[in-house]
């Protein structure tokens, strides 16, 4: 028993550079093989050579974002939850919380499905999806919304990995899905002439292959996984949610803010939609690493707060910080580089490629800042402040986002949005940054500086009230 709790609290030793990269760069190609189905969709539609197809897609990947973005929430609160039962020395507890945890996403995402499928038309006009264009998009969102109990399986599953530390396993669950729909894509939507349709059977499948990936690796490879029981849904009931909510309300912020986007530039025609539409799937791609980056060092920062490491908590969030200096930089320059192939790769036209080329030389940059903020949320959410999290992502998508698309539309027209979103990411990143750096620095202050787990048979007593961390028992 006492290997397999050393082995599953594999944060509180080694370098935490090392970890931070290790988890960062692998749950990054899991999430970008997440989003890649829909970039390989934009691109195959592309060649159909209709921009109101490629419209379509823009407007309901505005809706998908919502699901996904449900989804990532559920995800960090499960890894949140498994990292602190292993970090405080309870496998039984993990594998109890990972069970309940999967449960209650599976219910939560399949009602989401529900109320989409049913209200796709009303929600897709919110956005400023009209006639033949909205019609595409609604046809489509009817089958990828079947497909979200099977992502629900995928995201519970991600989120055991994460919090158990299995960089590699959590990977493969989205690495494997994306592989398959490479190969479906161009097969449905062009050999078979399925067109959108053929693009949102793709989405399903894949999703389906995922789904298996992850119950085999969290039941059958790990055992973090059980028959599901009343008994442990509501052990996690509490403990879920309160995380989940604030984390859910965190992620809903960046679709509204996408929703803004979209609804701004679409004022200016299916071209520049078509534009934004590449924006938003070239964005996932190139900057997959900070939007992993989140999720992939709560594990991190969640074993070592509960095994009293504050040392390694703080050490854990400036190495973070370096590898978004870092990356960013680097991601930034090839945009800049491949600005006009890219956008000649998804055929746009005037308006749309002018709509990218702010995105690759100019607003890219503004990652240095909005990664800081996913390190702090990271922080936030992982340190009892879920809250904070939530606060920063709404300051920034409900409040900055709305006036300075707006007034970046009436200076500069549909460019314009895209420079209004980089200078509300730029600025909110600056200010989240810095709150969560005084955070971690005063829960290190507080906690006496401990540089030694303090066992693994128990959660540690904190010593102190504002560094103490809450780890549920077993009812």
């Amino acid at each position: 028993m006492t290997g397999k709790v050393q082995h599953a609290a594999r944060f509180l030793h080694g370098s935490t550079l090392g970890h931070v990269v290790r988890m960062t760069l692998t749950s990054m190609f899991g999430l970008t093989f997440l989003f890649l189905v829909d970039v390989i969709n934009l691109f195959w539609i592309s060649w159909l050579d209709d921009e109101r197809l490629t419209a379509a897609l823009g407007f309901a990947w505005t809706v998908q974002f919502f699901t996904l973005s449900a989804g990532v929430g559920f995800m960090i609160a499960t890894a949140a939850l498994v990292a602190r039962a292993l970090g405080s020395g309870s496998r039984t507890r993990a594998r109890r919380y990972g069970t309940g945890a999967s449960v209650m996403t599976v219910l939560a995402l399949s009602a989401v499905a529900l109320v989409v499928l049913l209200l796709r038309d009303e929600i897709l006009a919110l956005v400023g999806a009209e006639g033949r264009t909205r019609a595409l998009a609604s046809d489509y969102l009817f089958i990828v919304m079947l497909s979200l109990p099977l992502m629900a399986i995928g995201f519970a599953g991600s989120g055991i990995l994460r919090g158990e530390g299995d960089a590699w396993r959590s990977m493969l669950i989205t690495l494997v899905s994306g592989l398959f729909a490479m190969v479906l894509d161009p097969l449905l939507i062009l050999g078979l002439g399925m067109g959108l349709q053929g693009a949102a059977w793709a989405v399903l499948l894949s999703r389906l292959l995922g789904a298996v990936v992850a119950i085999h690796a969290v039941a059958v490879v790990h055992r973090l996984l059980e028959r599901p029981r009343w008994r442990d849904v509501r052990l996690t009931f509490r403990p879920f949610w309160i995380i989940a909510l604030p984390a859910l309300l965190t992620q809903f912020s960046t679709p509204v803010g996408n929703s803004i986007i979209t609804s701004a530039i679409a004022t200016f025609g299916d071209g520049a939609v078509a534009g934004w539409a590449v924006v938003s799937r070239v964005n996932i791609l190139a900057f997959g690493g900070l939007f992993a980056l989140s999720g992939a060092i709560g594990g991190i920062i969640g074993q070592n707060a509960a095994a009293g490491r504050w040392d390694r908590v703080r050490g854990a969030y400036l190495d973070a910080l370096k590898f978004v200096l870092v990356y960013t930089l680097i991601v930034w320059a090839l945009l800049a580089v491949f600005s006009d192939a890219l956008a000649g790769l998804f055929a746009l036209g005037s308006e749309g490629r002018g709509v990218f080329r702010v995105f690759t030389h100019v607003t890219a940059g503004a990652y240095i800042f909005a990664g800081a903020q996913f390190v702090a949320l990271a922080a936030f959410n992982n340190l009892e402040r879920p809250i904070w999290a939530t606060i920063a992502n709404w300051g920034r998508d409900g409040v900055l986002m709305y006036p300075s698309a707006h007034i970046g539309a009436l200076l500069f027209m549909a460019p314009g949005v895209v420079y209004g979103q980089g200078f509300a990411n730029a600025f909110a990143g600056v200010i989240t940054g810095f709150v969560g750096w005084r955070l971690v620095n005063r829960l290190a202050r507080g906690s006496g500086g401990v540089s030694e787990p303090r066992g693994t048979g128990a959660a540690p007593a904190a010593p102190d009230e504002k560094a103490r961390m809450v780890v549920a028992k077993p009812s």
